[in-house]
């Protein structure tokens, strides 16, 4: 196969309080930063992982969304259900103390899904469900 996963795309109304959850909680790496102010484009990724990236981008500056729609995505990052990314850990509780600990805003402490996955959640400061699977 020569497709893989390359970027994903998630929504910020903080810049600067997402470069410091993503930087400084998760420990990822500020790769790219453009524009100014609240109108942000922020690449970020894991140190290890140079091909796969996170945007953290400002979704009001979609053109195409109208006013209502604007409104819509603000009340669902609010409530945390606009958007998610699910990262992976082979040491669920360690990595799961280590954000806690860091301050990261728990969503879920570590459980046992009745699907076979082992995970805990956290929401990053614009709301997104930060989701941490358990590879064994």
């Amino acid at each position: 196969m020569t497709i893989t996963i390359h970027t994903t795309f998630l929504p910020h109304d903080d810049p600067e309080a997402s470069v410091a959850f993503y930087r400084d909680i998760l420990g990822f790496e500020v790769r790219k930063d453009v524009g100014q102010g609240k109108m942000r484009w922020i690449t970020v990724g894991h140190p290890g992982q140079p091909g796969t990236s996170i945007v953290l981008h400002p979704p009001s500056a979609n053109p195409g969304l109208t006013d209502d729609e604007r409104r819509t995505v603000a009340e669902m990052m609010a409530k945390g259900t606009y958007a998610m990314i699910i990262l992976a850990t082979e040491d669920l509780d360690a990595e799961f103390a280590r954000l806690r600990d860091g301050g990261a805003e728990v969503a879920q402490e570590p459980t046992d899904q009745p699907y076979g996955i082992r995970d805990c959640a956290f929401r990053d400061p614009a709301g997104n469900m930060i989701r941490v699977n358990e590879v064994r």
